[in-house]
């Protein structure tokens, strides 16, 4: 009788024993998957302005340098990378660099978009019939789409000029003056480059915010004159700051303030510089 008993307690404590183990190991796998998924946060790439064998390019990108706060260094970053890509574009397609350039800063989120990075495609170009090029699936107005891929960012610039020079829509824009990006960027809007509604808009503070058209005139070979302060009011942020409570001291909506700054979200620093008129 004893001997059941004793059987019957052994039992107990070993299901008791064997349940306790597995639920720490349960925990302890737990804690270390969620350990995992830490490690695996998105990382940025280091902040790299080049300089290039141009010395007008160098003192262009020098000068946004100088600016600081005023302005986002990754996207003078960006065009320290490619200007010389989009002047040699200009050259041979007509199209004005400024207009490539604010469109690759614009379509590539700075060359940081998924899309930029895993296929260096810098302008959103689906494949469309007749490519047979290297391809990747990417999610846009539907899930995994079909989207062209390169070897080098270069060649996404060059295809970008090829699909503007092949498609009939945007014959009327060659027709311009090659330096006329306000004209080019509402053209492309009425082409239907895009369905955003101020795309033009966006193109166009883009280009005067970084002074892309200089870089049309250094290939045109027209004097680039001192710029004169058009007297952009600027707003330094203090602790405690949102877009929402900037926009409302000011009567502006946060989209113009995200616009007018080139923001990607509504995250904003302490001493960051905002234009708010």
């Amino acid at each position: 009788m004893s001997l059941s008993i004793s059987l019957v307690r052994f039992k107990h404590f070993f299901c008791r024993s064997f349940l306790a183990a597995f639920i720490s190991g349960f925990f302890f796998v737990s804690c270390g998957s969620s350990k995992k998924g830490k490690s695996a946060t998105r990382t940025w790439p280091k902040i790299e302005i080049v300089k290039t064998n141009n010395k007008s390019v160098n003192k262009e990108i020098s000068k946004l340098k100088k600016k600081g706060a005023q302005l986002d260094m990754r996207t003078v970053a960006y065009i320290s990378k490619y200007a010389l890509v989009s002047m040699e574009e200009m050259k041979k397609a007509k199209i004005p660099a400024s207009i490539t350039l604010a469109q690759g800063i614009l379509e590539s989120g700075r060359g940081l978009s998924r899309l930029a990075l895993k296929s260096n495609n810098h302008f959103g170009v689906k494949c469309h019939k007749g490519w047979k090029g290297k391809t990747v699936r990417h999610d846009d107005d539907k899930k995994q789409e079909c989207f062209r891929k390169y070897k080098a960012v270069s060649e996404s610039y060059k295809d970008h000029s090829r699909f503007l020079k092949t498609r009939s829509r945007y014959d009327f824009l060659f027709d311009l003056k090659r330096d006329d990006y306000k004209r080019w960027a509402k053209g492309l809007r009425k082409a239907g480059y895009a369905t955003d509604k101020k795309y033009a808009d966006r193109l166009i503070n883009l280009i005067e915010t970084y002074e892309l058209y200089n870089f049309d005139k250094i290939v045109l070979k027209k004097k680039i004159k001192k710029r004169t302060s058009k007297n952009k009011k600027l707003y330094t942020v203090r602790k405690g700051d949102t877009l929402y409570s900037i926009s409302q001291k000011y009567k502006i909506t946060i989209a113009q303030l995200k616009s007018w700054n080139q923001l990607d979200s509504s995250a904003i620093n302490p001493t960051q510089q905002l234009r708010v008129e």
